[in-house]
């Protein structure tokens, strides 16, 4: 065999076991890549995406998108070759799988934590827009989760309105935990609560639960990597009784991420006019109930996709502004917004075309 023949097919068997050595060879990596985009002021398979009854709507037009991220799943063991490509693709991020995935994370932990996460984000989109109406919003503070095996389990129950604790009036979530880590662990607490069952039946009825049970739970010593402290296994939250019907209805994805759009959606709603006059505007963005933007992740996947679909402006947290605006995809705005107030000063700027004073992102923030 003459030996340049031999050297070609000694260097394609090598290039052949160097594929296969990386088709076989698992790394720790994850990737992300543009997901869905939605029109919270449109429809989505077969129904609107956002339902409002008992109070008067107005039409809208436009587009006011939710955008997302597709990721690969907690089990999925991605090889090197899969790690060189999304490297080297532009509309794909690899990230480290524990980014995604911390502390070994199961697919239904991950599942179900971004399940709760996008409920939550439902309730403070709801509840931002209807304070920015200045529509009355009743809240109070429950137990969001019960922990197994904890001290309070089968003592206190998810939904379970929390009145005081020790006596002492509970006005928001964080009071709880404050209260109880007063105590020294193996000391009692007492929960004055109206059970979740009476809550239900009283919003039903449109009245005030009334019935209170006293709850009283040893504490147990905290096993985190934090401080040692007197804990009883649940985690407050908040919830919300609404003058009129909300609904979202989006299945399939999860996380807070939507709340910033969700909130513009109902607010344009349920007011005279059009937000966006008529332009595609997408964004991204949790919210809290009054109204403040926070930072999600995945903004460079989710510009992308946003653009794909055609739109011309995205209202990005001011805290991943430096992020987005390092590879903004083409004929893509970037507008730094900080609470649902900015938002709807951008979107004002937009419709009435004075693009020009709009706070835009730079590789800065």
């Amino acid at each position: 065999m003459p030996r340049r023949t031999a050297t070609m097919l000694a260097s394609t068997l090598m290039l052949i076991a160097l594929l296969c050595a990386g088709v076989l060879t698992p790394v720790p990596y994850a990737a992300m890549s543009p997901g869905p985009t939605v029109n919270t002021l449109g429809d989505h398979a077969g129904e609107p995406v956002l339902q409002i009854s008992g109070h008067r709507t107005y039409a809208t037009s436009g587009h006011l998108n939710m955008t997302t991220v597709r990721v690969t799943s907690a089990d999925y063991r991605m090889n090197l070759v899969e790690a060189v490509y999304g490297w080297l693709a532009h509309d794909d991020k690899i990230v480290p799988h524990d980014t995604l995935y911390p502390d070994g994370k199961t697919e239904e932990q991950s599942t179900q934590e971004n399940a709760e996460e996008f409920s939550q984000s439902q309730e403070s989109a709801k509840v931002a827009a209807l304070k920015k109406l200045d529509v009355p919003v009743k809240s109070w503070v429950i137990v969001s989760t019960v922990i197994k095996g904890s001290p309070a389990e089968g003592r206190l129950h998810a939904g379970d309105v929390i009145k005081s604790v020790d006596g002492t009036t509970v006005r928001q979530p964080s009071d709880v935990a404050k209260l109880v880590t007063k105590h020294k662990p193996g000391q009692d607490v007492v929960f004055t609560v109206v059970p979740a069952k009476e809550q239900a039946a009283a919003e039903k009825q449109h009245t005030t639960a009334t019935k209170t049970e006293n709850v009283t739970i040893r504490t147990t010593t905290s096993k985190d990597t934090g401080a040692r402290r007197a804990i009883v296994g649940i985690s407050a939250g908040t919830d919300h009784t609404f003058p009129f019907s909300i609904d979202i209805k989006l299945a399939d994805v999860g996380g807070p991420s939507a709340g910033l759009m969700f909130a513009l959606g109902i607010y344009d709603k349920l007011t005279p006019g059009s937000l966006t006059g008529g332009t595609f505007v997408a964004g991204t963005g949790t919210i809290d109930d009054d109204g403040t933007v926070g930072p999600i992740g995945g903004i460079e996947m989710k510009t992308v996709g946003a653009r794909e679909k055609g739109a011309q402006y995205f209202l990005t947290p001011a805290d991943n502004c430096a992020a987005a605006a390092k590879d903004t995809p083409s004929g893509l705005t970037l507008v730094k917004v900080k609470t649902i107030g900015d938002a709807l000063g951008a979107l004002k700027d937009i419709r009435d075309g004075h693009t020009a004073d709009l706070p835009k992102c730079t590789v800065k923030g």
